[in-house]
């Protein structure tokens, strides 16, 4: 197990690039040293923080205990049966380097997940969607250290309780568990979803009728790289706002006074409303007060152009907030964790 860091600096580990320091790190390799590590985090009584790829996460001030930086590898085929392969993945995996790496082992069913910045550990904890795809329809499992309990936990995909960005990791077992694998249930046999309207367009556009798994991952591609911000050269933290999901009532009194806004079913006869649609009749693409800014292409895109502080990007958001709400009524819900 290797020394912690003292002090340790965490603008590398967060892809807003914001200053902020950490009073321990330590960087985890094997997930079998959790035990023994958040053994010593709850000796000492200061809180523990899990990190992964650091793309969905503002630290709005210094972490005052230990971060655990999850930096596992590892990839292992569990079973074959018929067209279908599950597979295990280790949290510190990169999320898009396991994307392609699936196709390059004829395993299909993430091509729309392609590009998403961050860890597979992650995954599960938001439930990554892009494209018409969630992560939740390709979860076989997860499994994790319940830090609570003392125990190694297997959770099938029920049990993760995976919803629109959400899941158990959020609720009853955020604080507790740390996912350590994540097993995916992919096809031999290509199942292509090339549905969604941006995908459609790009696949037309390259003159595409009927389109591979290949196809879609270039595709996606192609689409998140004109609209969004790469982190290494732009700090981000991707999609900063949720879309705004609304019960039957307020979704009907929205639509009949904004019917042109773009809006999809949700579970439950709700109604998922573009947050970014929003923001942009707000007026807010575009902005830039100092080093923080939304994203010129994206409105739903928080940046730092430079040296922003977390206070002049929560300032921002804020302001971004009471906008939307005082002329369209909807409240945007924040997507990082944000580290006060």
């Amino acid at each position: 197990m290797q020394p912690a860091l003292i002090d340790a600096d965490l603008s590398a580990f967060n892809t807003l690039h914001l200053a902020a320091r950490a009073a321990r790190l330590r960087l985890v390799d094997d997930a079998r040293a959790l035990p023994a590590l958040t053994a010593e985090a709850d000796a000492s009584g200061e809180p523990l923080l899990i990190l992964g790829g650091g793309s969905n996460i503002v630290f709005g001030a210094d972490f005052p205990g230990t971060v655990l930086h999850m930096r596992t590898r590892g990839i292992d085929v569990l079973t074959v049966d018929g067209e279908h392969i599950t597979v295990a993945v280790a949290a510190g995996e990169a999320w898009h380097d396991w994307v392609t790496h699936t196709l390059a082992q004829g395993w299909y069913g993430l091509e729309n997940l392609a590009l998403i910045p961050g860890t597979v550990g992650a995954a599960p904890v938001q439930n990554i969607g892009a494209y018409g795809l969630e992560l939740a329809d390709r979860l076989d499992h997860v499994e994790a250290w319940d830090r609570s309990d003392r125990r190694w936990l297997r959770l099938d995909r029920d049990a993760c309780q995976l919803a629109y960005r959400d899941s158990v990791f959020k609720r009853d077992l955020a604080g507790r568990a740390i996912i350590t694998r994540v097993a995916f249930k992919l096809t031999l046999r290509p199942d292509v979803r090339a549905d969604y309207a941006d995908l459609q367009r790009e696949l037309a556009a390259t003159g595409i009728a009927q389109a591979t798994p290949h196809d879609v991952y270039r595709a996606v591609c192609a689409v998140r790289r004109r609209k969004l911000p790469d982190p290494a050269q732009l700090g981000n933290a991707g999609s900063f706002f949720r879309n705004p999901v609304l019960a039957g009532d307020a979704a009907s009194r929205l639509l009949a006074e904004h019917p042109e806004v773009p809006h999809y079913p949700a579970p439950d006869g709700a109604v998922k409303f573009a947050a970014a649609w929003f923001i942009d009749r707000c007026g807010w693409k575009g902005v830039r007060r100092g080093d923080a800014g939304v994203h010129e292409r994206q409105a739903l895109v928080l940046v730092n152009h430079g040296h922003a502080t977390a206070g002049e990007l929560l300032a921002l958001a804020a302001d971004i907030q009471s906008s939307v709400r005082d002329r369209f009524g909807v409240w945007l819900e924040p997507e990082p964790l944000i580290v006060r």
